[in-house]
């Protein structure tokens, strides 16, 4: 007997696939003990909260009088946000193809309920530390919060394309993995998180420029610090570069579906 699932139906189900997959990796990766899944976001506040200490400790100006907190806050958040959501989708498969042999459970799931968890800890990280800061009087409020929510989408819509696509490669081979942690280490410096775009020479700007993550860092810092910045993003560039990424993401990703899922 032939049993039709409406759309809605699919959705709900999927939703809570997806929902018990990321209870299942919040346990997994950090268990039921001490804070538990309050290192969600701990975990990306402590390397972010290092990072600026670091930077105010060494009275690191970058040659402008941007306040360092504010800077480094809004710079390496976003580095969390892109590498973070390729790391964990790397080598996601096999340690949870046996689920795959319940009928609902999809490889894309693994992979959603990752980049979902690395999203809500980033996100929930840059939060707090703009809220903690501002109470201490660190950090000035931010100039246009809608602007840097825009910059903020377009990075966690570029790393869930990213995660999706390292993810499924990785599948091919592990080497994958390793080769991307290479490519992350050498993105870490161009990303955009340790300078401003207007500071390089016009050569530089120009390279820089083709860098997606670097588009995303200046129009969240736009938003943040208004007109004592002189931002440079594409709209349109932004918009493709994720479009093409998820793409690619997402056609991988259902190659590697059809490798490992059973019949």
């Amino acid at each position: 007997m032939k049993h039709d699932t409406t759309l809605r139906r699919s959705f709900q189900i999927q939703c809570r696939v997806i929902g018990a997959l990321l209870m299942r990796e919040i346990l997994t990766r950090y268990g039921r003990h001490n804070v538990g899944f309050l290192w969600i976001f701990f975990e990306p506040m402590s390397f972010t909260l290092g990072v600026t200490a670091l930077w105010t400790a060494s009275k690191a100006t970058h040659g402008v009088n941007l306040p360092i907190t504010a800077f480094a806050v809004t710079g390496y958040s976003t580095i969390l946000l892109w590498r973070n959501c390729a790391n964990r989708c790397a080598l996601a498969i096999l340690p949870n193809q046996s689920l795959l042999y319940h009928r609902n459970v999809r490889v894309i799931d693994f992979f959603f309920a990752r980049v979902l968890l690395e999203v809500s800890g980033a996100t929930m990280s840059l939060i707090f530390l703009t809220i903690f800061f501002v109470t201490l009087g660190m950090m000035a409020p931010p100039h246009d919060i809608m602007l840097m929510i825009c910059g903020w989408v377009y990075l966690v819509i570029l790393g869930t394309g990213l995660g999706f696509t390292i993810g499924a490669l990785s599948e091919r081979s592990e080497t994958i993995d390793r080769i991307w942690h290479t490519i992350a280490y050498l993105l870490f410096p161009l990303s955009g998180a340790a300078f401003m775009v207007e500071w390089l020479p016009p050569v530089a700007q120009k390279i820089v420029m083709l860098i997606p993550m670097v588009h995303g860092v200046e129009m969240l810092r736009s938003g943040y610090f208004g007109s004592l910045v002189k931002p440079h993003y594409d709209i349109g560039y932004m918009i493709v570069s994720d479009l093409v990424l998820l793409l690619i993401g997402l056609t991988l990703v259902r190659d590697a579906s059809l490798r490992v899922e059973p019949e």
